[in-house]
């Protein structure tokens, strides 16, 4: 090889000479393919593939040499020959794919201890300061030629896979990108949580308090949707993010809450959100409703949970005893833009941090008033309990409707008619 067939290589004249010296020193250590070879240069030069620079060092050093070009004898001594079966590998990862439906890829790979072992040694040995590690070409190879074999795409930030191999066990593992979908609910039945419980007596395992189902109560809003959303998208699980939750006793009505659903392992995506938001409100038809369907992305489920958007809620009061019209109307307009503080309520206590938070009444009005019944509405900060607004609850929440009325007041009936605030 003259001076123009390296320049012609793509690789400077001295790299070569450093790259032959080292090809002479690495054959003691066993022999060595292509890639392997080409690899512990691999940035210092362009146009070329790591093994036409393994070959190129090869054809170099007979030349320089005047010996027979030794062509590749036995087993590589770094990788074992891998790039010879990069075609059974697309194969298996063909059938990996069998019935998952992606568009995008992104490969990894797990690398054996002693390939890695192996090809850091030299770099040691040598001190070279610019290879490629073994798995940055497997990665890329291998990429290759799925994008040819399938037709998929390499997407670096959101794949709808993920492909990772494992070359020690030859084996396959395919990552599947949960789907995301935001929208509005609205729950029109009473009892109904908005998310999973496991059975209190037996934390999820069945027992005879729950009938063995594992749950405290047979159906919730996360699996409403959930349920319908799996078989379509066939995911192995569901679950909902919502903008804050209603009481289970409360339903939520009006323009519906906010929420972002995460479908898990989802084999189909193709799924239009039209359908699957029919399908939903047929299936839970009169307990549960979704609006507003249009896709989403984890990375908008922590601004929906940490978003404060003010609730307005309509309940229905019961108060002991007789309270004339206009001290009524005093009480209420006396809670219009007050901040209330609020320690824990004793309901939730046993389930949070009991501390007193401070929280305003936006609006208060009473719509209607029929003997010791009450129906008021309430638009208050992200936070305020309302139950413990009217209650008082033992003088944790001041000041509340039933201290400034003297007389006990409570929430018989709440629903949720407006959670503002935030958009999509």
């Amino acid at each position: 090889m003259n001076v123009e067939d390296k320049e012609e290589s793509g690789l400077p004249a001295d790299t070569i000479l450093s790259m032959g010296a080292l090809y002479r020193n690495i054959m003691e250590y066993g022999d060595i393919c292509d890639h392997c070879l080409g690899r512990f240069y691999a940035k210092r030069s362009f146009g070329l593939s790591n093994d036409e620079r393994g070959r190129s060092i090869r054809i170099y050093t007979a030349l320089k040499d005047n010996v027979p070009y030794e062509h590749q004898r036995e087993s590589c001594w770094i990788c074992g020959n891998f790039f010879d079966t990069t075609a059974v590998w697309v194969e298996r990862i063909k059938d990996a794919l069998i019935g998952i439906e992606c568009e995008t890829f992104l490969m990894g790979c797990r690398i054996p201890p002693l390939m890695s072992e192996s090809e850091e040694m030299i770099w040691s040995d040598y001190h070279l300061t610019d290879p490629e590690p073994l798995k940055s070409e497997v990665n890329r190879e291998i990429g290759k030629q799925v994008s040819l074999a399938i037709g998929l795409t390499v997407d670096f930030k959101n794949p709808d896979v993920v492909i990772l191999l494992d070359i020690q066990n030859e084996t396959v593992e395919v990552q599947i990108r949960p789907l995301f979908f935001y929208g509005r609910y609205l729950k029109y039945e009473r009892g109904i949580p908005q998310t999973h419980w496991d059975c209190r007596h037996c934390r999820g395992a069945g027992c005879e308090a729950c009938n063995g189902t594992g749950k405290q109560y047979a159906d919730s809003v996360e699996e409403l949707i959930g349920r319908p959303a799996i078989n379509l998208f066939m995911g192995s699980g569901a679950t909902l993010h919502g903008a804050g939750r209603e009481d289970i006793d409360a339903v939520m009505v009006g323009s519906g809450r906010p929420f972002i659903m995460e479908i898990s392992t989802p084999k189909r995506r193709n799924i239009s959100l039209e359908h699957l938001q029919d399908v939903i409100n047929a299936d839970a038809k009169g307990r549960v409703a979704v609006t507003d369907l249009v896709w989403s992305a984890r990375s908008e489920v922590e601004t929906l949970k940490t978003s404060k958007g003010h609730k307005t809620y309509r309940i229905l009061v019961d108060i002991d005893g007789s309270v004339p019209g206009d001290a009524l109307l005093q009480a209420i307009n006396q809670l219009k833009m007050t901040e209330i503080e609020q320690r824990t309520p004793k309901r939730v206590v046993h389930r949070r941090a009991d501390k007193i938070r401070k929280r305003k009444v936006l609006d208060i009005a009473c719509i209607r008033a029929e003997e010791n019944l009450l129906e008021i509405e309430v638009t208050g900060e992200a936070g305020l309990y309302i139950k413990e607004l009217i209650s008082g609850d033992g003088g944790r929440t001041i000041p509340s409707l039933s201290a400034i009325l003297g007389c006990p007041a409570r929430v018989i009936e709440l629903d949720v008619v407006a959670v503002e605030g935030i958009h999509k």
